[in-house]
């Protein structure tokens, strides 16, 4: 069943979900791949964080791919997203709570991402509720 989202909706949604996970995948990139400069600029930040929000990017790219074309395979994504961000949220949570040096702008970071992706997925699903009726 597609999305039942009106057009304008559907392509804001999507095109805010692709610049997300464009600007996800830039900045992950460059701690990742750049140069030193670029990892001592990002602080003490934590790898499994850092690789698991950069290869988040390429499914946010996915989701945004399939808002656009309005397929039903976006919304569990989407809850997919969500919840892995809340999981990998915690996580870092515990490691924090556990002593591991930190960047404190990553706690705003995930914040954000959990909002962004728990907002999308309450979209889709009410999208997917309005077609069932």
């Amino acid at each position: 069943m597609a999305l039942q989202l009106k057009p304008a909706v559907r392509v804001s949604l999507a095109a805010l979900t692709a610049v997300f996970g464009l600007l996800t995948i830039i900045s992950g990139g460059k701690v990742l791949f750049g140069p030193q400069m670029a990892r001592l600029a990002a602080g003490h930040y934590v790898p499994f964080v850092l690789w698991f929000n950069f290869l988040a990017g390429f499914a946010y790219l996915l989701c945004a791919l399939g808002i656009w074309k309005a397929r039903s395979w976006s919304r569990p994504l989407a809850w997919g997203i969500a919840l892995a961000t809340l999981a990998v949220f915690a996580i870092f949570g515990l490691l924090i709570a556990t002593g591991t040096p930190f960047e404190p702008r990553t706690v705003s970071a995930m914040t954000l991402r959990s909002l962004v992706w728990l907002a999308i997925a309450l979209i889709l699903r009410r999208a997917a509720g309005r077609a069932a009726s």
